[in-house]
């Protein structure tokens, strides 16, 4: 589609009274507010559990500290460390994995700080106190900050909570790539609510790129987001974006209260791979090769086989008792031994608790008329080969449990892309085939992302995306993700 035919008339927006920016600058204020509060009610409540679990309900005998006026002081201090880390900075909270890191960092850091003026001082505040404590405290941030996060997620999601204004600057592809990138994750908080292209056209009504707002060209940005009321100019590639208009443009939306975020036209790479290096004035971005070998390889190895006996061995009732369910509910084997294929393209056999009749495979070609996905997997919410044990365990996916003895035999991953057929894998191009990179997971970000209801083309940019940017903090939050996820059941059949 051309970018004549996307270009059509379109009425102007009506305003609710206050400029978009001011409602959501209110809103992000609103939003820290509630975020010191709940900080505040966590670390109060940590000191008096560490207290009492300390002391009990007697005085601490033998010491001069005033606990009293300790608690406030360390709540203080808490909230001072907090701050000075950037816990409440606009660009960090409510989305990645960085808000957490801070608060983990602000916490251990201020422990430590105590510790040595402690130790100095000669300061005979009780190391069980404060070590209870500042457990109780850390875990508590996390939680909440996690509580409130996806509460302001959801609210987001249907158009409502805290988020930026965005104003997308570029031509007129790049500004549809970026629309559609930041419109798949809502919850990010980038409201996408115009956009100037070169060639804007002049018209007597406002004209649309799609369904987004051409509201000028590159003459007068500053002047647009001032009328669309917009907090950020995210700015993506176009030839006619110099240098120098990128710099000028900088110089004008100074004092404004508008930010200038850049979009380079390098996707699906994760920040710890990017580093920027300022050469002869340029900031290079300097992007490192994913790893596929080396000590951290060696260490997810270590971590699966561990986890996977560890969570065998646990979870065997449950195992013994949905085999019984399987045995009781229709006649076959209890276990499904399927052919999938691994790294490096070498074909294991994949273990799961049987969901399907018996005849399955040669029922699919029937069914194949009324496939509810796209790309090369059959896909279907009442498959009528799922039998009714089968429905519960998938959608609690309790029938991946036995993929555990494959993690445990080295051929799959607790995380890592989906394991593919032979007869997918027989007919990808050069790219999808990157996922043979790594070993197949369990889970992974398609799991947690949609399971099902992922068409198959997002379901191949996750997977490509975990092969380059894979690592072992990536690996907890996914599996901590899964759990939601199962508990969720959405995109499950």
């Amino acid at each position: 589609m051309s970018a004549a035919t996307l270009l059509t008339p379109a009425t102007s927006a009506e305003s609710d009274g206050r400029p978009a920016g001011l409602v959501a600058r209110a809103d992000e204020r609103s939003y820290v507010r509630v975020l010191v509060v709940l900080d505040t009610t966590i670390l109060i409540t940590a000191l008096l559990i560490g207290y009492v679990t300390r002391f009990g309900d007697d005085e601490p005998t033998g010491s001069e500290v005033p606990y009293v006026l300790v608690a406030p002081g360390l709540v203080l201090a808490w909230l001072i460390s907090l701050k000075a880390l950037g816990c409440y900075d606009d660009r960090v909270i409510g989305y990645g994995a960085d808000e957490y890191r801070r608060v983990s960092s602000a916490s251990l850091r201020l422990a430590g700080a105590i510790a040595i003026i402690g130790y100095i001082a000669d300061v005979g505040v009780s190391r069980g106190f404060l070590g209870i404590t500042f457990a109780v405290g850390t875990v508590g941030l996390e939680v909440a900050r996690f509580a409130a996060r996806k509460r302001l997620h959801r609210a987001r999601s249907v158009g409502a909570g805290w988020s930026r204004k965005v104003l997308v600057v570029g031509d007129t592809a790049h500004v549809l790539e970026l629309v559609h990138t930041l419109r798949r994750e809502p919850y990010a908080g980038y409201q996408v609510v115009g956009a100037c292209i070169p060639d804007a056209l002049l018209a007597p009504v406002a004209q649309r790129l799609g369904d987004v707002p051409v509201v000028g060209s590159f003459r007068g940005i500053p002047e647009a987001a001032t009328a669309i009321g917009a907090d950020t100019v995210a700015v993506t590639a176009s030839g006619e974006l110099t240098a120098t208009r990128l710099r000028r443009l900088g110089w004008q939306l100074e004092g404004t209260g508008v930010d200038l975020v850049v979009a380079p036209a390098l996707t699906d790479v994760a920040g710890p791979r990017i580093h920027t290096r300022p050469v002869a004035g340029l900031p290079l971005i300097h992007v490192e090769a994913p790893e596929f070998r080396g000590a951290r390889k060696l260490v997810k190895g270590l971590v699966d086989r561990s986890a996977s006996s560890f969570a065998l061995a646990l979870l065997l009732p449950l195992i013994a008792f949905v085999a019984l369910a399987i045995k009781l509910d229709s006649r076959g084997p209890v276990l499904f031994r399927q052919v999938r294929v691994g790294r490096g393209g070498q074909e294991f056999g994949v273990f799961k608790f049987r969901t399907m009749v018996v005849n399955a495979d040669a029922m699919l070609a029937e069914l194949t008329a009324r496939n509810e996905t796209d790309g090369l997997m059959f896909k279907m919410r009442q498959d009528p080969r799922v039998t009714r044990v089968g429905r519960l365990l998938r959608k609690w996916s309790l029938d991946e449990l036995p993929q555990l003895v494959n993690v445990l035999l080295g051929q799959m991953s607790l995380v890592g892309p989906r394991p593919p057929l032979p007869s997918e894998v027989a007919r990808y191009d050069g790219d999808v085939a990157r996922r043979l990179l790594v070993k197949p997971g369990m889970t992974g970000l398609w799991q947690v992302s949609g399971r099902s209801d992922l068409s198959w083309e997002d379901g191949i940019r996750l997977d490509l995306y975990y092969v380059e940017n894979w690592s072992l903090a990536a690996d907890l939050t996914i599996l901590w993700k899964t759990f939601g996820a199962v508990l969720n059941g959405r995109g499950a059949y």
